[in-house]
């Protein structure tokens, strides 16, 4: 796959992404400086995943703002897809979510698609992906959403709550539209096929908590949002919203191209890892550096390419800190030895807080799920 190329589905994210050009194909519009505004006059600040363009496309953020300010609250609706250990890329999204929820004081629905992974994967059973799903919620659960205004979702375990709402959209979705939106073969088994429905079904589950019209808002990355379209074309035949997306990019990988990858153990560092596999990963990390030092400090190094600068500014620098992290590293005064130090040191301390969360959450459970 040249530099040009590249693949963004729901399974499947590959190559050096254009994001404008992936807008341009998904229809979804930029996030506009007036909507930032908007948030930061609601919310009280800026949340640096806004700011620094982490977040940056949408469906309808304006119209889920103007029902909010009209005092009609939205849900938030986020999940994960239990195939693995979680790493610090699924962890983006989820704390941007944990902020929504906070500064909005809102209800959130967390959905864990245990079916969809055991259905995609050829090599994982049920019972492997039943143990990532129980290892995940620990995952979820430490971020700190608010176990009063949270529930986690487990499809094959749920399935009561949104199999009646499923049913309606899958009578309303033709296997042409899935066929196209989703690439659907000849090959693809028929579980797959009929997924789509039960993803869409917890855009509508608030409204029908709630007995009325619900706002829904989406925060998770791009490649989801094929989900969202098809849910979109429908739900308004059904009596509901249009569900409304906030859309993240990727946390690169710590290889030379594509986003940080639970099937690749080498490209991510996950929340499990010990502090002597983190200083390993994060050694052999690709980076945007020249070959030797001294071209470095004549030719400067590309930050636009390097994983370590990405995780540093969505992470751990301040906007001003990343800043001129950038430019010292195109200017050649920064070696990639010395970014790649400064990764050590904060990663660490933030995994190790983050593993004793974990470990609280172990007597969290039962607070999240549904009754």
């Amino acid at each position: 796959m040249s530099s040009e190329e590249f693949t963004v589905t729901p399974w499947s994210v590959e190559g050096d992404i254009d994001y404008d050009k992936l807008m341009q194909k998904f229809g979804t519009e930029k996030i506009s400086p007036e909507l930032e505004a908007r948030i930061e006059k609601i919310t009280g600040e800026m949340h640096p995943m806004l700011k620094l363009g982490y977040f940056f496309s949408h469906r309808d953020l304006d119209k889920v703002l103007t029902e909010y300010e009209k005092g009609n609250k939205f849900y938030l609706y986020t999940g994960r897809g239990p195939s693995g250990k979680i790493h610090m890329g699924h962890l983006l999204p989820w704390i941007f979510t944990k902020y929504l929820q906070e500064k909005f004081d809102v209800n959130l629905i967390f959905q864990l698609t245990d079916d969809e992974k055991f259905l995609y994967s050829d090599g994982k059973s049920m019972d492997d992906v039943s143990k990532f799903t129980q290892e995940n919620i620990l995952d979820i659960i430490a971020i700190g959403f608010d176990p009063k205004k949270t529930k986690i979702l487990i499809d094959t375990k749920d399935i009561k709550r949104i199999y009646p709402i499923s049913l309606e959209i899958a009578k309303r979705v033709t296997y042409s539209t899935v066929k196209a939106v989703f690439g659907f073969e000849n090959s693809t088994n028929i579980g797959m096929i009929g997924f789509p429905p039960i993803q869409a079904a917890p855009c509508f589950l608030p409204s029908i908590i709630e007995g009325r019209p619900t706002p829904v808002l989406i925060p998770a990355a791009i490649d989801q949002d094929p989900y969202w379209r098809v849910t979109r074309d429908i739900a308004e035949k059904l009596g509901y919203p249009k569900p409304a997306q906030i859309h993240s990019k990727f946390l690169p990988g710590l290889g030379m191209q594509g986003k940080m990858s639970s099937s690749i153990p080498e490209t991510a560092i996950f929340t499990t890892d010990d502090d002597g596999i983190i200083d390993k990963k994060i050694s052999s990390t690709f980076t945007g550096g020249q070959p030797t030092v001294e071209l470095q400090r004549k030719l400067g190094a590309n930050y636009s390419i390097c994983p370590v600068f990405w995780y540093l500014r969505y992470f751990f620098d301040t906007e001003k800190e990343s800043d001129e992290r950038a430019r010292k590293c195109k200017s050649g005064q920064l070696l990639c030895g010395e970014c790649k130090s400064n990764l050590k040191d904060a990663t660490k301390p933030f995994l190790s807080e983050f593993k004793k969360q974990r470990e609280k959450a172990k007597d969290q459970v039962d607070k999240f799920m549904f009754d």
